[in-house]
């Protein structure tokens, strides 16, 4: 489907959008959250540009509060969103251990540490008893969110697997994030009624499957559910159920989540079918409206979503340290209370 010279013409649509700050913006003269730059960060260091995907790091741990977070939308030297989104500052965990997987470098991984520690540390501070996490600090920095996620919580479970991981790789036992992860998977799992309503949205649809928060057979039978709801045939995957817009990105997304539970031929389908979104330079348009094939929004051309689109083929052809993770192998999967043992 694509070659070599493809892809790397993709890693390098993203690379041309990066600051010298090491922020990446989801496209030029555009703002730039913590979760797309991690994202994009990872398809650089997919493709071997590792120092690039260095100073986005870089600009992470510059940027990072004193309490972990980060703010949910930045510019070039401005603030754009100050909300503070519990899944946005999470992913980090996940950029750091696949960059480390990747490279091997224990150097960076140890540079990294304290910036996952901390943003961990902070998204845990707004999980609840039933072990869903809030989706966020409203702008004025205290106020709570008022619920949680599906996608969002879904994310969070798979980062703090990562977070877990790097804590390993350095000898440090954390068994409350274990715990924690634990909790979360059981309330994304069982416990449907913690979680805003938002079954319009593909994401809410693959995400618990992608993450690994359900098992095998219930993400078998959660994708065959809804196939036909969110799949347009020859297209791609639908942003929500009741629109003809498809995205570039939730379609290599879910192409990643099919991965998971053994797939792999409906997943090359549906990264075959998001190539009608690549544009001659490499870089993918957001989406597309159909049947008019209208680009939207605006006609963007992001770098997350190229981003999502390496990954994805990394995942569905590949045996790398990215395509490893993605898949879940050898990750925690966090622990329930009767597992936690008192070390005295």
């Amino acid at each position: 489907m694509l070659t070599p010279a493809q892809l790397a013409a993709t890693v390098e649509s993203i690379a041309a959008v990066q600051l010298s700050n090491g922020m990446i913006p989801w496209f030029p003269g555009g703002h730039a959250d913590p979760w797309n730059h991690v994202e994009a960060a990872m398809a650089l260091t997919l493709g071997g540009r590792i120092t690039d995907a260095e100073r986005a790091y870089g600009w992470l741990a510059a940027t990072q509060h004193d309490n972990g977070s980060w703010f949910n939308y930045y510019l070039d030297g401005a603030i754009e969103d100050y909300r503070l989104d519990t899944n946005v500052i999470a992913y980090v965990a996940t950029g750091v251990l696949q960059h480390f997987r990747t490279t091997g470098d224990r150097g960076f991984l140890h540079d990294l540490w304290p910036v996952v520690e901390r943003a961990v540390t902070f998204v845990l501070s707004l999980q609840q008893p039933d072990g869903e996490i809030l989706w966020s600090i409203e702008p004025d920095g205290v106020t709570p969110g008022r619920f949680a996620l599906l996608t969002g919580s879904s994310s969070v479970y798979f980062s703090l697997r990562c977070a877990v991981a790097v804590a390993e790789h350095l000898g440090r036992e954390r068994p409350e994030w274990e715990l924690a992860a634990g909790n979360l998977a059981s309330a994304i799992a069982y416990r449907p009624e913690r979680f805003e309503p938002k079954e319009r949205w593909a994401m809410d649809w693959y995400y618990p499957v992608l993450t690994g928060a359900v098992d095998r057979r219930t993400g078998q039978r959660r994708i065959a559910d809804k196939w036909d709801e969110f799949v347009m045939d020859g297209l791609g995957v639908r942003c929500v159920s009741d629109r003809p817009w498809v995205t570039a990105a939730e379609t290599a997304e879910c192409a990643m989540a099919l991965c998971t539970i053994g797939r792999e031929d409906d997943a090359a389908q549906l990264i075959e079918w998001a190539q009608h979104m690549r544009d001659t330079d490499g870089s993918y348009w957001t989406g597309c409206v159909h049947p008019q094939c209208v680009r939207f929004p605006g006609g963007e051309r992001t770098t997350y979503t190229s981003a999502a689109i390496v990954l994805a083929y990394d995942v569905l052809t590949g045996t790398s340290a990215t395509a490893r993770l993605f898949r879940g192998e050898d990750l925690p999967v966090g622990l329930v209370a009767d597992q936690v043992r008192d070390p005295t």
